[in-house]
């Protein structure tokens, strides 16, 4: 695990897990969710894979997604990690021609990106971070991320009146 999260290279690959769950009620013929998140260390073999599907619900494996940390994101990483509960957010879109057919297009773990993400109208789901996974985004943000400082102004019925 450590040569797959390793501070100097920072990027990783993960898998995600995608269920579809079939006619859920009267006004859905499918739902899909976001089910797993783990980092592939090349084990998992190559995907899209079914990994289960009893006809009403089906968990398809798709693995080789690429997660790279960027300096640039440092913020929307440590929004991440200070929000309490850190995840994974997994950016997917569902097959135009086949709606019983989904797969992820982006992880990443920057809470801004995920939220220009939200704004494009993309659906965005997440799934918490694991504990190796936080450490190593801990120790990437630690470097990088430097806050603004913070401009204070005055209340403008502090200044002279030839101020304002």
């Amino acid at each position: 695990m450590a040569d797959v999260l390793a501070p100097d290279r920072p990027r990783c690959t993960v898998a995600v897990v995608i269920e579809r769950e079939r006619a859920p009620n009267a006004w859905e013929d499918w739902r899909f969710s976001i089910a797993e998140v783990q980092v592939d260390d090349g084990m998992l073999g190559t995907g899209p894979r079914t990994l289960r599907d009893d006809g009403r619900v089906a968990q398809v494996l798709h693995t080789g997604l690429r997660v790279t940390l960027h300096t640039d994101e440092a913020e929307g990483y440590h929004l991440n990690l200070s929000s309490g509960a850190p995840v994974w957010f997994v950016m997917w879109r569902i097959d135009n021609d086949d709606p019983s057919r989904a797969w992820p297009e982006l992880v990443t773990l920057s809470y801004n990106e995920a939220g220009r993400l939200l704004d494009a109208q993309e659906r965005v789901d997440n799934r918490p971070l694991p504990d190796d996974v936080r450490a190593w985004l801990q120790a990437f943000t630690d470097t990088h991320y430097r806050p603004e400082p913070k401009q204070r102004r005055r209340p403008a019925s502090f200044r002279a009146p030839g101020e304002r």
